[in-house]
């Protein structure tokens, strides 16, 4: 396996709020996505906590019955489960995520921007097959 440039694999993502599988660690996905507005709603994971680190861009965190927070390049957060949250960001933001395998994209809250386990595995998927040919 070859170093993985974060800011690299992020600015290459064409959509937002669209998170992609850059590696695996046991039994979690090491993910990359870019953040711009608001439309991530209110969610959580009932099983699973969830890391964030800031790659790049500003990332305003809430976490409800909290005061909302920003998170600024090289700032780690980790929500534990069951926590409700949500994320925005007026500007462009790039963000790593460490995620169990199991955890759905935005727990069980229904969304336009919900993207599916397999969804976020192609580019991934594709390069690992690409790599054993």
């Amino acid at each position: 396996m070859l170093p993985i440039n974060l800011l690299d694999r992020a600015t290459a993502l064409s959509a937002y709020f669209s998170p992609q599988v850059i590696g695996e660690v046991n039994d979690v996905y090491v993910k990359v996505a870019k953040i711009r507005g608001d439309e991530i709603p209110w969610h959580n994971h009932a099983d699973e906590d969830e890391l964030f680190y800031i790659i790049d861009g500003s990332l305003l965190f809430e976490i409800e019955g909290e005061a909302p927070f920003r998170m600024e390049p090289g700032d780690l957060y980790i929500v534990k489960r069951g926590v409700n949250h949500r994320v925005s960001s007026t500007k462009e933001c790039s963000i790593l995520l460490v995620e169990n395998k199991s955890t759905a994209h935005l727990g069980d809250t229904p969304s336009e921007i919900t993207k599916s386990v397999e969804e976020q595995l192609q580019e991934y998927a594709y390069r690992r097959r690409r790599k054993r040919a």
